[in-house]
């Protein structure tokens, strides 16, 4: 078993409390105990919240900031919105596609100005909050180091974020990564270490409640006590006497003989004293306060001559209470997270609940008729929207209600009224039973992997997708995913194990005795709780260092598709909503890994046949040595139509690159045709200029309704000289001798297939030996961050560094290209390029 703490295992299903964020006691530059730390730290998360809640006119903020292994993003701290509706996204895959990931992982500020914008640019955002709301999110970093991300939302409006905010949100931002690298500069953890702390925002209005303290001695008759207490007895602070007679005079008449009695009572026998009275206000009116004391330690029972206490002034809210009670219409107040604060007398004869059942819970909790999930969506969605809402609910058994809810950041006041059923709607249904009552945080999940899934295409997309939502989302180490194959258990993905653990399993039947195997046969997952119940269960069984695990069955279409294990690092209990999520998520998991083998293979003879249309092998010229590489894209379902090739033409060598418009099978045959067709152009002995004139001609002659660029260098060997033509495809990049590499920005036509009077020049250059030139498409150099000469620039700076790399190696062979090559792929290329990439390198001499 592992020792100690694990890192970062709080979520939204895991044991984590909320509490709430509290300033810190302890002396500046004071060094303590891990929790004084954190009470720094979430000092300093805190502030920046209510900063920015008073300064840029938003209504929520939280802050996530990173786990220990970088693999998540935990909310840590927010204000002004219900962690119940945030819940979903206590923990974030910090490799996945959600806005707060993409700026924590990007360093660039998010801005989403309304739901549709939401919904275009993260719809994984929009599945689980479907509601209207403009937010922003804002790296906090500190250097090279990224801590986290502040995240803020405002009301949605036609302006999306006020002007001004994001210069305030980036200082605030700023502000709180210098004090966290503080923190971790004094060697202090600052990654999260439990639950999610809310910072409690300043009341919307002054206190309707006062409260006064006292201390009177009776043996002298001299009353200590501060101004709220004079303000409550209708005294004038500064011109107070400390006497207690002053004090006896402003008490109703009608109340002094009962108050001295209890006085004398609570002082003879040491007791606490608890009295109602009224005292005379400014205008001599009687309003009652209550009033409490107690006999101070130490007085001895011969010594009670001392008494301390409290007078408690409630006339306004009891007041606004009675003025509340007395509405025939039905008054609730919740709090963010939507629990029932106060309830009027009518709504407890509209609701046909006791205000004692009802104050503390979730109206959709304790009234089975509103607990369907669209009710406590519609609470969600006046929180998030910061609008008022409406709706209609039935009430069995005898009508329906009508109920209005108008928000603000501390919380819902709501209206009940009794209304008439919608035209044409039948009677109000009988409860629902329990079972089949579904939170929304159940849902999101299933959602979310189910979204995540739907843009999953290959096994190692699957695979991926899971990871990043299920480990996040349950706080799991460990994941490995099996493929049935030959009625066998083959590894298709794993994370988080010690190396060569799983090596033991590979091959295991599907009918063996072990969890993996028999959850698949049976069909049914299987949840361990500890280490002690998967011993007991299988003795002898090789255990790593996790402390639960759950083994769930991957079946599709009624037929074995696999099974998929989650490894956590301590014991712990799998609630009822957690078991049938985890089992639902396997259904969803099984349908996406089936079609994602079903594509895998069909792609794998589409890819065949496109690999087949390229050079299978480069010629060899004296004094030149070529080396090619083919990378298809890493995203989307079709295949592409870039293409290279190098044709020896006496004793010349003829080097082409092309890149034909489009992923689909259309565009690789149009490929195939256009790089015959250059070639027999090239090997005719026609100039450069001219194959790509012919080549257009063909192009407009065959009609695909693609089009296509490609440049072609014809190099002679003998003397270096290169002849350079265009036909709308980037520059050929050159690295001399000396190191120095430059794109050659040399004239060119326009792409092949729009003119068919379009004219390709040739330009002329002369490269030393030693020389290296380099031909790609425009999968190389892309990223959807930067220009595209951005990335040109990249590729330039990376032959630049590569001095020497390129030479032969001992024996004579290219092996120094070829790894040359390999170099460029790893430092140009995007590891997230949604385009193919086809990279042709010459070095001459």
């Amino acid at each position: 078993m592992r020792q100690g703490v694990p890192a970062d295992r709080d979520g939204p299903h895991v044991t984590g409390g909320t509490r709430a964020a509290r300033p810190d006691l302890r002396r500046p530059g004071e060094s303590g105990a891990a929790d004084g730390t954190a009470d720094e730290r979430d000092e300093l998360l805190a502030t920046a919240v209510r900063t920015v809640l008073g300064s840029t006119d938003a209504y929520g903020a939280m802050v996530y900031l990173r786990s220990r292994d970088r693999r998540s993003l935990t909310l840590c701290t927010l204000a002004g919105v219900p962690l119940s509706v945030i819940s979903p996204f206590r923990r974030v895959a910090a490799a996945g596609p959600l806005p707060v990931a993409v700026s924590f992982r990007t360093g660039h500020t998010v801005v989403l100005a309304d739901t549709e914008d939401t919904m275009r640019r993260f719809p994984q955002l929009a599945v689980g909050m479907p509601y209207d709301f403009a937010s922003a999110f804002v790296p906090v970093r500190a250097g090279p180091e990224t801590y986290g991300v502040l995240n803020v939302l405002w009301a949605a409006s036609a302006d999306g974020v006020p002007d001004g905010a994001r210069r305030q949100l980036r200082a605030v931002a700023d502000r709180l990564g210098a004090g966290l690298a503080g923190l971790a500069a004094a060697g202090h953890p600052v990654e999260p270490d439990g639950g999610t702390a809310v910072a409690e925002l300043a009341p919307p209005s002054a206190p309707t409640t006062r409260l006064g303290l006292f201390d009177w001695n009776a043996a002298t008759g001299a009353l200590s006590a501060d101004d709220q207490f004079c303000e409550i007895f209708g005294l004038d602070p500064a011109g107070f006497d400390g006497r207690a007679a002053t004090v006896d005079a402003r008490i109703a008449p009608g109340d002094r003989a009962e108050f001295r009695a209890a006085l004398r009572g609570a002082l003879n026998r040491g007791r606490v004293l608890a009295a109602r009275i009224r005292v005379l206000d400014r205008d001599g009116h009687p309003c009652p306060v209550d009033l409490w004391g107690r006999v101070p330690e130490g007085d001895g029972p011969d010594d009670r001559t001392h008494l301390v206490g409290a007078v408690l002034d409630t006339r306004t809210g009891t007041a606004a209470a009675a003025a509340v009670e007395r509405l025939r219409d039905g008054v609730l107040s919740l709090d963010p997270d939507g629990r029932i604060v106060y309830a009027n007398h009518s709504v407890e004869l509209l609701l046909h609940a006791r205000r004692e059942d009802l104050l503390g819970h979730h109206p959709w909790d304790v009234l089975p008729w509103l607990s369907d999930p669209v009710y406590e969506n519609r609470h969600r969605a006046a929180m998030l929207s910061q609008r008022p809402t409406a709706f209609l609910a039935a009430h069995p058994p005898d009508g329906w209600l009508a109920f209005s809810l108008y928000p603000d950041a501390h919380g819902v006041t709501g209206r009940v009224v009794a209304a008439e059923p919608p035209p044409g709607t039948a009677g109000p249904e009988p409860d629902p039973p329990a079972a089949a009552r579904t939170g929304l945080s159940a849902m999101h999940h299933l959602l979310q992997l189910a979204s995540a899934l739907t843009e999953a295409v290959t096994v190692r997309e699957v695979c991926r997708a899971v990871a990043d939502e299920i480990l996040p989302a349950f706080g799991g180490q460990e994941l490995a995913i099996y493929n049935v194959c030959d009625k066998r258990l083959d590894l298709v993905f794993q994370s988080g194990y010690p190396d060569g653990f799983l090596d033991r399993f590979e091959g295991t039947p599907t009918g063996a005795r072990v969890p993996g195997a028999e959850t698949l046969s049976t069909g049914t997952p299987i949840f361990f709780e500890s280490v002690h119940a998967l011993a007991a269960a299988y003795p002898g069984i090789p255990l790593d260092e996790m402390g639960a695990w759950a083994f769930l069955p991957l079946i599709a279409s009624g037929h074995p598709v696999g099974s998929c294990i989650l490894g956590f690092d301590e014991a712990r209990a799998f609630s009822p909503e957690e078991r049938g999520m985890l089992t639902a998520l396997g259904g969803f998991i099984a349908q996406a890994l089936e079609r994602a083998r079903l594509y895998d293979a069909e792609f794998a003879l589409a890819r065949g046949l496109q690999q087949a249309l390229l050079p299978h092998r480069l010629p060899s010229l004296e004094g030149v040595r070529t080396a090619a590489r083919y990378l298809p894209g890493t995203q989307g379902m079709e295949i592409g139509g870039d293409w290279y090739d190098a044709i020896v033409t006496g004793r010349d060598l003829s080097l082409v690159i092309g890149d034909v418009e489009g992923h689909s099978v259309g565009a690789a045959a149009t490929m195939g045709q256009l790089r015959s067709a250059v070639r027999a152009f090239a090997t005719g002995g026609h100039p450069p200029d001219e194959v790509l004139a012919r080549t257009n001609q063909l192009l407009l002659d065959l009609d695909p309704g693609l089009l296509a660029s490609c440049c072609l260098v014809r190099l002679t060997p003998a003397d270096g000289t290169a002849l350079i033509a265009r036909a709308g495809h980037l520059p050929p990049v050159v690295r001399h001798p000396g190191g120095r590499a430059e794109a050659l920005y040399v004239a060119g036509g326009p792409l092949l297939g729009v003119d068919q009077r379009a004219e390709y020049p040739v330009s002329e250059l002369r490269l030393l030996r030693g020389s290296v030139l380099a031909l790609y498409t425009d999968g190389l150099v892309e990223d959807p961050a930067v220009a595209i000469d951005h990335g040109v620039d990249r590729l330039c700076a990376a032959l630049a560094r590569s001095a020497g790399v390129a030479g032969r190696a001992a024996d004579g062979t290219a092996d120094g290209l070829e790894r040359l090559a390999e170099r460029l792929l790893r430092e140009v290329g995007s590891t997230r390029r949604v385009d193919d990439v086809a990279l042709l390198l010459t070095a001459y001499g």
